[in-house]
């Protein structure tokens, strides 16, 4: 193949790089300055570095403790892809002020056609200069561009520039030179790379070299797709990302406020745009992140989710939690705050939330009493039963905050060994208690002669149980009766956590019935009885 028939039909493509984003992104969120020696980490191993952590000794894949043996002064910060992608945003904005059109390829990385902004700023040099002096306006010091036929010869031209020479233009026909001797490794495909290795294929250049029939037939479609690249022929085009619409709003105090009331009064005219704006987008907004700048310079952020959707009243009410915290009182805040952020991270067309022809979803109703009893007592004070994992009734269940994500303390998808709910494998009815008690009551169980019944470590029981007596608790009105027992089932013996010294519990479970008809949960623990639930 020639020069020109390599070129032809491909996208003169110009990616944009700016290096060590991660660690960028990570150590703004963190309140750091990316010039400290800091290592982010994903799955405990190094993902990125700054300048000052390489000279130091640190390399990517590293695991965290070598790291900080090799620079004892490392910062380690945890990667996290939601503030890596929020933190490119702005600069995707920034650069398309100049040239619309531009595709993400990842945090830290797009990518544009070269030819509209060559013809423009008269070169394709001048259009990437252009673009590096937006960005060093823009704070992203460092950022490099590579230009070539299609987006993969241009990002490894974007990673071959240097600080000094921070532009790299590979010439129309010639991307198959520039690639061949790079490593395999750049195609970032470990099962394909390892393989090529180990037939003595090392480099692009040689892989190149072989016939595209005979890779098809040997690596599959991602081995001829990854020839294609190493040919030089990318065909891939370069597609812009559709530009959503502005919904962040901004709220700024000058001068400060350290005041919750005042700064809820200020945000309901924000508030109240925000929901008008997206009520003519015909979009509600599921999912709030509230950020609120303070004179101290940090930023306390939190997302709110809501059952339905907010409204204005809504927005207010979680700046006002969030500022205050539970409670109902006026409270000063810690430091006043400076700016006010709210943005919509997630948003859905209003149909998708409205009820059938027959009803459905939520009642209106009930979310607007609950959602008033939230703004008199707080965000905590009206919860809903999310049920997890867990060994007892009491252990599954997690209050969540009305409108918060049910999440529960314990996944339920791991295996619990001794839980009430494995019936298949110990018996154990799967009738759920309708009643558990927050705080177990206290209580006594009394063997046929007046004393109090006991379990052995292998199960004995030194008496019948033939009645039981609650102690005083809140919960209890007659503490003083007798309960005979028409009927038990037990023990059912569990030794929870008997590696962990401050946990370990072993305890036995009963069940009792009564004559009134009722059924009880009731534990043993060492020489203490407790009711922990009934089956009404």
């Amino acid at each position: 193949m020639g020069r020109g028939v390599m070129g032809r039909g491909l996208t003169r493509t110009m990616v944009v790089w700016a290096p060590d984003w991660p660690v960028t992104a990570a150590a703004v969120a963190a309140g750091r300055s990316p010039d400290e020696p800091i290592a982010v980490l994903e799955k405990g191993k190094v993902l990125a570095t700054s300048a000052a952590a390489r000279a130091g000794g640190v390399r990517r894949g590293l695991r965290a403790r070598d790291a900080q043996s090799r620079c004892p002064e490392l910062v380690v910060l945890k990667y996290d892809p939601v503030v890596d992608a929020r933190s490119f945003d702005p600069v995707i904005g920034c650069l398309e002020a100049l040239i619309p059109g531009i595709q993400v390829i990842r945090p830290g990385m797009c990518a544009l056609k070269a030819r509209g902004p060559s013809r423009f700023y008269g070169s394709e040099p001048a259009a990437a200069a252009k673009l590096l002096d937006r960005l060093e306006t823009f704070d992203v010091p460092g950022s490099r561009v590579g230009i070539a036929d299609g987006p993969f010869a241009a990002e490894q031209a974007a990673r071959s520039s240097s600080a000094e020479t921070r532009i790299l233009v590979v010439p129309p026909g010639e991307s198959a030179e520039f690639l061949a001797p790079f490593s395999v490794d750049t195609f970032e495909q470990p099962a394909l790379t390892d393989l090529l290795r180990r037939l003595g294929l090392r480099s692009l250049g040689a892989f190149a070299r072989l016939s595209p029939t005979e890779v098809l037939t040997r690596f599959g479609p991602d081995g001829a797709f990854a020839h294609r690249l190493a040919c030089g022929c990318d065909d891939r085009s370069v597609t812009g990302r559709e530009v959503p619409p502005e919904l962040v709003r901004t709220l700024d105090f000058e001068p400060a406020v350290d005041r919750v009331d005042q700064v809820a009064f200020a945000v309901r005219s924000v508030a109240d745009e925000l929901i008008a704006r997206l009520t003519e987008l015909g979009l509600v907004c599921t999912m709030l992140r509230v950020e609120a700048g303070t004179e101290s310079g940090r930023i306390h952020e939190r997302e709110w989710l809501h059952p339905r959707w907010f409204t204005a009243a809504d927005v207010v009410d979680r700046v006002r939690w969030q500022l205050q915290g539970s409670g109902t009182a006026t409270t000063e805040l810690t430091s006043p705050v400076v700016r006010l952020r709210l943005v919509p991270e997630q948003v859905d067309p209003v149909g998708a939330h409205v009820d059938g022809l027959w009803g459905g979803g939520p009642d209106e109703r009930i979310h607007r009493a609950l959602s008033r009893v939230q703004s008199m007592l707080g965000h905590g004070a009206v919860a809903s039963v999310v049920v997890g994992g867990g060994r007892g009734y009491a252990e599954r269940q997690t209050l969540v905050p009305w409108g918060d994500r049910p999440v529960p303390a314990h996944p339920a998808d791991q295996p619990w060994p001794g839980s009430i709910s494995s019936a298949g494998t110990t018996g154990w009815p799967t009738l759920a208690p309708t009643t558990i008690f927050p705080t177990p009551l206290p209580a006594q169980v009394l063997a046929e002669d007046g004393s109090q019944v006991s379990v052995s470590a292998r199960g004995a029981l030194s008496g019948t149980p033939t009645a039981f007596r609650l102690g005083p608790a809140a919960q209890v009105a007659d503490s003083n009766k007798l309960h005979p027992i028409t009927a038990w089932a037990g023990p059912w013996l569990v030794d929870e956590r008997w590696w962990d010294p401050d946990k370990e519990s072993r305890r036995a479970r009963f069940q009792f019935t009564t004559a009134d008809t009722r059924a009880w949960l009731f534990t043993l623990h060492q020489t203490t009885w407790q009711a922990e639930a009934t089956y009404d």
